[in-house]
């Protein structure tokens, strides 16, 4: 059995955004006199954006319908990307590179508006065959719906199917889908163990995550 496929999260491989959506999440919070919970900004990491929105509203206490929410919050993050787009040193080649050997998809958290406008403005729209967002699925990460789905508009199995993660959902949410997982740990917000555990591969930066590498895994 040979790897035919790899399924790349967006945030925290591709892009660099973790740090900006917690800085937009949180100034939105306090505008509106909340703060966030503990855990709030690990259990948002991998949720689909009804799920952390209504994590905003319902639980931090944001007095706006969760609909209202996810679209003040996706709209400065979408002014933020016009500015800068916070590309991963490597990440575009990264992937262009693996692309020539295997076939491509993308299973984010993110919105589908700012898929689609990342991959444009970093040139890689034409890199992926399935493009997918945890709004497109029942479930956000960690449940395994986002890759169970990439992989079957791919036509393929899990089994021959890698994912490069970073954060902890995503890391539980391949692994829970069968793939061969490759973490990215992020240095910033690192995995926590037992979602590392999950791994074949970790590797210390994605420029790792060579075509090598991928057939190396099963």
């Amino acid at each position: 059995m040979t790897i035919e496929a790899v399924v790349f999260d967006l945030d925290g491989v591709i892009i660099d955004t973790e740090e900006v959506w917690e800085e937009v999440r949180r100034a939105y919070v306090a505008e509106h006199g909340r703060e966030f919970l503990p855990d709030s900004q690990d259990r948002m990491m991998g949720m689909s954006t009804a799920e952390w929105s209504g994590h905003l509203a319902d639980e931090v206490g944001v007095p706006l319908p969760a609909a209202r929410v996810a679209a003040d919050v996706l709209g400065r993050m979408a002014a933020r990307y016009r500015e800068s787009l916070p590309l991963i040193p490597g990440a575009v080649e990264t992937v262009r590179a693996l692309g020539k050997r295997y076939r491509l998809a993308l299973a984010s958290s993110s919105a589908r508006i700012l898929i689609d406008q990342v991959l444009e403005t970093a040139g890689l729209t034409g890199e992926f065959e399935v493009t997918l967002s945890t709004e497109e699925v029942a479930r956000g990460k960690p449940a395994p719906d986002v890759y169970l789905t990439a992989v079957a508009k791919l036509g393929l199995t899990p089994e021959v199917c890698a994912a490069v993660e970073d954060s902890s959902n995503g890391l539980r949410a391949a692994g829970a889908a069968g793939l061969a997982v490759i973490a990215v740990p992020h240095g910033v917000y690192p995995p926590a163990p037992d979602a590392l555990a999950q791994a074949a591969l970790v590797v210390g930066a994605v420029t790792e995550v060579t075509p090598e590498a991928v057939g190396a895994l099963r």
